[in-house]
């Protein structure tokens, strides 16, 4: 490290999830340092707790990759979707508002009602038809209004080797079954968490840098879009050529396949502005969820 750079500490929030594990693998500068404590060593929710760990140690910046993400058990726990998707985001914009420092907060496209023919952009009229949205877009608005120096990155259908997600889900029902029933009529980007990650990793050290750095909503997900029903079909011809598990998919409608939370039809998302702004340019999925499919692979052998 050179003499004249002095470490630098970055709190993250959410490091046991898909995008907090794949932040605390990435390659950071020699003078960052890392602070990931667990839900039981911190409580966003609470304020005296975040009072405490800002008064015992300084930070650089703050990614809060935290989230109450059970989108259809939020429909009947509601104070617990607000409590960590909302209150948790208004204590952290106090306190780095309070310490001068960037707060980058991670969000999702089910703040929009996905009724758009086409890619939402950052200033796109939202709307949520749930409470996980709902609590989502509340969030939001905590840190955008309570830190002027936060950027809200946008994302969605977020998958990765890590913990439950789509991908995994898929891999795992062709072990059990020949034939699956997929949603067909919802439309998204699949995106990698670790591609999510860096995108965030090229954010903060910007911010952190450069008090000037673009701030407010971006949007990032991976190149391309395809269906619930397309990811999958892909998820198992990737693996049957590495000869892991497939199946045939058969395409259904989100009517036949209901769920107590309404999903966007249409998650797709634009990238101009985090490309034009920040130089991130997000790879094809298909290539991201290639490398997954490797990954889980390679565990498996």
């Amino acid at each position: 490290m050179p003499e004249t750079e002095q470490p630098r500490s970055i709190l993250i929030t959410g490091g046991a999830g898909q995008v907090g594990l794949e932040l605390l693998a990435a390659d950071w500068p020699d003078h960052i340092a890392l602070h990931a404590p667990t839900r039981a060593e911190l409580d966003l929710s609470d304020a005296e707790a975040v009072a405490r760990l800002f008064s015992s140690r300084n930070y650089a910046a703050v990614i809060n990759s935290g989230a109450y993400t059970a989108v259809d058990r939020a429909e009947s726990e509601v104070a617990a979707a607000f409590s960590a998707n909302a209150m948790g985001p208004a204590l952290l914009a106090d306190a780095t508002r309070a310490a001068n420092i960037p707060l980058i907060h991670v969000s999702t496209d089910y703040v929009f009602n996905g009724a758009s023919a086409g890619e939402y952009e950052e200033d796109g009229a939202v709307e949520p038809l749930g409470v996980y949205g709902a609590s989502k877009l509340a969030g939001e608005l905590a840190v955008l209004r309570g830190n002027p120096r936060s950027a809200v990155l946008r994302t969605a259908w977020v998958v990765s080797p890590h913990r439950a997600n789509f991908v995994k889900t898929m891999l795992r029902l062709a072990t059990e079954r020949t034939s699956l029933r997929v949603v067909g009529d919802q439309h998204g980007s699949p995106t990698s968490a670790r591609d999510i990650a860096e995108a965030l990793k090229t954010i903060t050290l910007r911010m952190i840098e450069d008090e000037a750095a673009p701030r407010g909503v971006f949007h990032f997900v991976n190149a391309g879009g395809t269906t619930w029903a397309g990811l999958a079909r892909e998820v198992l011809a990737l693996s049957g050529a590495r000869g892991g598990p497939t199946a045939e998919v058969e395409n259904i409608t989100t009517a036949e396949y209901p769920t107590p939370a309404r999903r966007p039809a249409n998650s797709r998302l634009s990238t101009l502005r985090i490309q034009r702004e920040y130089g991130v340019i997000p790879r094809p999925w298909r290539a991201a969820v290639s490398e997954i499919v490797d990954q889980l692979s390679a565990r498996e052998s």
